[in-house]
């Protein structure tokens, strides 16, 4: 092979071998199907070599496939790298800030923090992502992450900025009809709203001393926007954050002496892009008025 690979085709075979189709590649790259199925066929062209296998549930790299997957990421890393470095160089407070959360706090701590960002500063555009996965920031699939949780992302910067405290709620018509318990003896015996294959909650009761399974939740949903829904509807008992549920009408706390572990709050940027001016004024406001939350 006498001629440099071509990048792009690179990046597709990474997008490929990550999702493990050509579909989903497309849409990670906002490119369509057969473009990047030509990119792919392009470059085992230029290598001799077949680089995928079709199988059931998608393309499954071959040996030769298997190791350019390395060398492949690496340069993926460092174009990625350079696009933040000259992000990074960005003076204005003019343009876009992407923001992504949690779909929980997006849906209800997020939107007032934004507009009061948009009052002040109405020339930055906030992209929100709600999102209970952790979106790459060195991809620049987001600028701004706020995580319960300490990142560990290399080329990130992250900083604490709350521990956000928890509570034990349920719909007033739910506790009109089943009493307000006043012991966790009396607590138990109601029915609770839990997660479905996320063990979070069941370990945090597990910690506390009470040893529940999947089964002992009368209603589960892992979509926790749709998991607080499910509590207000008068489904059962459920945890929230307490700045979401006391803003929350038509629910009530219950033992709120009942010692709950709180939860951090972490926000994260990729160090090239921290200081860019309106990634920074963004930053700050979020911290701002999470502190205080």
């Amino acid at each position: 092979m006498d001629n440099p690979l071509d990048w792009t085709l690179l990046q597709s075979f990474a997008a490929v071998a990550e999702t493990g189709s050509l579909s989903a590649a497309a849409r990670r790259l906002g490119q369509s199907q057969p473009t990047i199925g030509r990119h792919i066929r392009a470059l085992e062209e230029a290598l001799g070599v077949e680089l995928f296998t079709r199988a059931p549930r998608g393309l499954i790299p071959t040996e030769a496939g298997r190791g350019l997957i390395g060398p492949a990421e690496q340069m993926r890393e460092a174009a990625a790298r350079l696009q933040l470095a000259a992000a990074g160089q960005d003076s204005g407070l003019v343009g876009p800030v992407r923001v992504t959360a949690s779909a929980v706090v997006s849906h209800f701590i997020l939107p007032p923090i934004i507009a009061e960002i948009r009052r002040a500063h109405p020339q930055i555009q906030i992209d929100l992502v709600p999102s209970d996965s952790s979106e790459n920031l060195l991809f620049r699939e987001a600028d701004i992450a706020l995580r319960m949780y300490r990142p560990t992302q290399l080329d990130l910067i992250a900083a604490h900025v709350a521990d956000q405290k928890i509570g034990l709620y349920a719909a007033t018509a739910f506790l009109d009809r089943v009493g307000r318990p006043e012991s966790v003896e009396e607590l138990m015996a109601l029915d609770f709203v839990g997660f479905d294959a996320n063990e979070t909650i069941i370990r945090t009761m597990r910690a506390a001393g009470l040893e529940v399974s999947r089964d002992f939740f009368a209603v589960r949903c892992d979509d926790q926007a749709a998991y607080w829904q499910l509590v207000r509807a008068g489904c059962g008992v459920g945890g929230m954050q307490v700045a979401i549920g006391e803003a929350e009408p038509g629910v009530e706390r219950i033992l709120p002496d009942l010692p709950l572990p709180a939860l951090p709050v972490w926000l994260a940027a990729p160090a090239a892009l921290r200081h860019t001016p309106r990634i920074r004024l963004v930053w700050d406001a979020l911290a701002a008025r999470l502190s205080g939350a």
